[in-house]
């Protein structure tokens, strides 16, 4: 499924070359396609998320497929690609993780992804500008009081070059050198302008513990791409997430701007428009399903990626229901599918001999939808314990009081 996806970081005007000359003036064309409606534009994302089937690829495969998963916390990762995967050893991700092949560190948006060593090169040098930016806006350029946060990263730098620290410890060991500076600020100044990364075992299927710092030159041996491809980041892009507009690949990225480099692309995409007259971007050969196609029900994790990166997110939840999600820290809860929207939210609790898995819907289901709910629930809570013997019960919350009308 994954083989329309461009994963190489070369020119991006290269990696469609052969596909606009064999389909010939793509961008010129003179009568545009219908609009997409929401369950065209649903099913399209879905299938290239890997939520309409289940794939059998690589962990690492995988995770560059989907460019990155968000990791604000170690286990969605691992939820995500249980969703997404057939067979998911939830080992394998932790093995990557300790081998250097995949890291976790903050790229798009600002926040911590997990990405292969490769992309994290190219997709921490592209997003460089937006975690600069957070050092020269408030709060944290007013309590630096004036100092240069230059200063203050070079000097972090040369601390982890003696051994990976907390971001406490490294707040405290920058403190000793700006006593006027709260730790804290110290710290996020050198997460905002050093590439970071959390070594394991952050991130470790089944372990736990504070996140322990080194810049990505000494984790994986080399720095951030010199000259990254922005042209091929957008592909990428619309590979995972398309079709899209520039502002939803804006709201991905983090990024400003990004609408001179789909212009530069048009040629080699094919355009078209929603039911909102919205111009939407997306590659050739990209799935597009038929909008009647019958999905199953699945299971979202937290921060999940497919809630985050649109501007417009109606191809798959409503607006009440997107007010709902965001919570006031930032906080995602997991949620799940129904018809290739979203209907309700889940937690799971494994802290007991006998795990539980809560779902709270947006609004009534019926009876088959439960079914479905229940019966993939039950999978996801044997994965969630590591087949723990059970039983592990799926209950049925009261409705979200904050379910649209």
């Amino acid at each position: 499924m994954a083989r329309f996806i461009p994963r190489r970081w070369d020119s991006g005007r290269a990696v469609l070359r052969h596909r606009v000359a064999r389909r010939g003036a793509i961008g010129e064309t003179l009568t545009m396609p219908a609009p997409l409606t929401r369950p065209a534009l649903s099913r399209a994302l879905l299938a290239r998320q890997l939520l309409v089937e289940r794939a059998k690829m690589p962990v690492r495969d995988a995770v560059e497929h989907l460019v990155g998963i968000q990791a604000q916390a170690p286990k969605p990762p691992y939820f995500a690609l249980w969703s997404r995967l057939t067979d998911f050893d939830p080992l394998e991700l932790s093995l990557l993780l300790e081998g250097r092949e995949l890291v976790r560190l903050s790229v798009m948006r600002g926040t911590v992804h997990l990405v292969s060593d490769r992309d994290a090169l190219q997709l921490r040098a592209l997003t460089q500008p937006l975690h600069e930016a957070a050092v020269r806006t408030a709060p944290l350029a007013g309590q630096l009081g004036g100092e240069d946060p230059w200063q203050i990263a070079e000097a972090a730098r040369e601390l982890l070059a003696a051994q990976p620290l907390t971001g406490n410890e490294l707040g405290l060991r920058l403190q000793e050198r700006w006593p006027q500076v709260e730790a804290r600020a110290l710290a996020m100044t050198a997460r905002y302008l050093l590439p970071l990364v959390q070594l394991p075992p952050r991130g470790l299927w089944g372990r736990s513990g504070q996140p322990v710092v080194d810049t990505v030159e000494r984790w994986l041996g080399r720095p951030p791409a010199a000259e990254p491809s922005v042209e091929a980041m957008v592909l990428r892009y619309l590979g995972a997430f398309g079709p899209a507009s520039v502002r939803d690949a804006q709201a991905w990225s983090g990024l400003t701007r990004l609408g001179e480099v789909l212009e530069r692309l048009r040629p080699q995409l094919r355009v078209f428009q929603d039911e909102a007259g919205r111009e939407l971007f997306d590659l050739p050969d990209a799935p597009r399903p038929d909008p009647e196609l019958p999905l199953p029900v699945r299971f979202l994790a937290e921060y999940d990626n497919i809630i985050l990166s649109h501007a417009d997110r109606s191809r798959l939840l409503d607006e009440p229901i997107r007010r709902a999600l965001v919570s006031k820290n930032g906080q995602v809860p997991g949620t799940f599918l129904v018809d290739g929207r979203v209907r309700g939210t889940w937690k799971a609790d494994t802290s007991r001999k006998t795990a539980t898995l809560t779902l709270t819907p947006f609004g009534r289901l019926d009876d088959e939808a439960e079914r479905a709910l229940a019966e993939e629930g039950e999978r996801l809570l044997a994965f969630a314990t590591d087949g723990r013997p059970g039983p592990h019960p799926v209950t049925f919350a009261a409705p979200h009081p904050e379910r649209p009308a």
